[in-house]
């Protein structure tokens, strides 16, 4: 038995806490979350009582064979068809994800819904819930973060000078498919020397170099879950001041790590990290938050960033990646994808965080 059935029940739990009647959910990794389904064309409105999934003629027979929710295969578009269902179950409040939804759609679905029915901006009902993962995604995730090792280790083994930051790129993107990927979770940040100052830094035509910095970033979506890492490196012998500046980040990401624990709130954990920066007079190099939720998708709740109030609970699952750039030297970031436990915290990552040398 799958678990679609039970998280759509609670998500239909607390639809009277945020005082709709129903809720349209056109997100599409929330739409996965629900159903498992996995299309480009899909909506689901959700009752107390009822789901309803609306999908095109393209995923008819998919839906129909896989999805156990009352299928609507709509010939129009998928919100005339859910405000026919909105008016023909006589609801007056329809809550909406304002993060998903078009413009052009809301004033659609407010014509077809007419004056009798208000649209009611609804935030965080599904999120809430995926941001705690069950022991089935937990494993998911595991694996994704796994393959995105062991794709950077088979890569790492042909980085040399001479070698273009988008071949790099390339051949991370090649060996997480390989490994069974669907793709990467996000665009893979390869970037070397200066470059390594720009915290989301686009892979290039520049070559690599002896005597400077590697930076990458990099992340698999395997079987729809992601997994995210940061690892350095460094081609040839690194003087002490790289030395230095890379422990220090070290030491940064570690208090993080030990920060994470169910009942302390997000902010903490990012002040934990922040704070050792400070220690080493590089807080103000560190110009992004600490880290934040991965799961369906690659940025979703909890944020781990200053001043969150967000407790952690287990079965969270968290990045912790605190980074340092200096423009014109270069940058520093050491991420790990990470479990929050009943007792604290499994690192998933399974990479060494040693700086290595090419």
């Amino acid at each position: 038995m799958t678990e679609f059935p039970q998280r759509r029940e609670r998500v239909a739990s607390a639809l009277a806490s945020h005082k709709v009647e129903a809720l349209l959910v056109s997100s599409p990794a929330s739409i996965r979350y629900l159903t498992g389904y996995t299309g480009s064309n899909g909506l689901i409105l959700l009752t107390p009582s009822e789901s309803h999934f609306f999908t095109d003629p393209r995923y008819a027979t998919d839906a129909q064979q896989n999805i156990d929710c009352k299928v609507h295969i709509s010939k129009k578009t998928l919100f005339d068809d859910a405000a026919a269902q909105v008016k023909r179950k006589h609801l007056k409040r329809l809550g909406f994800e304002p993060g998903w939804m078009q413009v052009e759609h809301y004033e659609r679905l407010k014509t077809k819904l007419g004056a009798g029915v208000k649209l009611v901006p609804t935030s965080g009902i599904v999120e809430d819930l995926r941001a705690v993962k069950s022991p089935a995604e937990i494993a998911l995730i595991r694996a994704s973060v796994n393959a995105n090792s062991e794709a950077y280790a088979k890569t790492l083994l042909r980085v040399k000078p001479g070698v273009r930051e988008m071949d790099v790129a390339a051949e991370l993107e090649f060996q997480m498919r390989m490994l069974g990927a669907e793709k990467s979770a996000f665009e893979t940040i390869v970037a070397s020397g200066t470059r390594t100052a720009l915290p989301h830094a686009h892979p290039t035509s520049k070559k690599l170099e002896l005597n400077e910095l590697l930076l990458i970033d990099m992340g698999a979506m395997l079987d729809g879950y992601a997994s995210d890492m940061t690892r350095m490196s460094f081609l040839g012998r690194p003087s002490r001041r790289i030395i230095n500046f890379y422990k220090a980040v070290l030491e940064a990401q570690l208090a993080g790590i030990a920060a994470v624990r169910p009942g302390t709130t997000s902010g903490r954990v990012d002040a934990a990290a922040r704070e050792v920066l400070k220690r080493h007079e590089l807080d103000k190099a560190f110009v992004h938050s600490t880290g934040h939720g991965l799961g369906l998708e690659i940025h979703e709740g909890p944020r781990v960033a200053k001043k969150q109030k967000t407790k952690l609970q287990a079965g969270m699952v968290i990045t912790i990646e605190p980074g340092a750039y200096i423009e014109g030297f270069g940058g520093v970031r050491i991420e790990d994808t990470v479990l929050v436990t009943e007792d604290g915290c499994e690192v998933l990552t399974p990479t060494p965080k040693e700086l290595v040398h090419l």
